[in-house]
């Protein structure tokens, strides 16, 4: 059965959402090949005491371990616009298509405060689609924060 963008968005939104259960900053974010999941994963800088333990990071550390160095023929998608470590960690990966729900615009680099994916001194560029899920993404992220603010 061939899966949509949106089918794999709605997953990377399942492991937010798992995120959120965890008390972390709700992003999710799932790595396919094939149309076939291989990774899935979610924020776990609190669990991990690590501020760089992100969701794109964490899949693409798996990934590598598995002796695959460059990641072409791969698409990920995070519920939230990666920032400028996530971005480079794609770059030099060289992930086929990156894909992403809400926009960041205090720390994206896929667009709002900086392109780091289509800056063409690089010597990769992945496909790169935005906004997917879009409302769905912030949502989630906004109920955090504002619970968060409560507190």
């Amino acid at each position: 059965m061939k899966r949509d963008h949106e089918y794999w968005m709605r997953i990377a939104l399942q492991e937010a959402e798992q995120a959120l259960l965890e008390d972390e900053i709700p992003v999710g974010a799932v790595l396919v090949k094939d149309n076939e999941l291989v990774f899935a994963e979610h924020n776990r800088t609190r669990q991990l005491q690590d501020p760089l333990a992100h969701a794109e990071k964490l899949i693409i550390d798996k990934i590598l371990t598995s002796k695959i160095k460059y990641l072409y023929d791969y698409s990920l998608y995070v519920t939230l616009e990666p920032c400028t470590m996530c971005a480079g960690m794609m770059i030099w990966s060289r992930i086929g298509t990156v894909v992403y729900g809400a926009k960041d615009p205090k720390g994206g680099a896929a667009g709002s405060i900086y392109n780091v994916l289509r800056d063409k001194s690089f010597n990769h560029q992945p496909i790169l689609l935005r906004g997917l899920l879009e409302e769905q993404c912030a949502l989630l992220l906004q109920s955090f924060f504002r619970e968060k603010r409560k507190r």
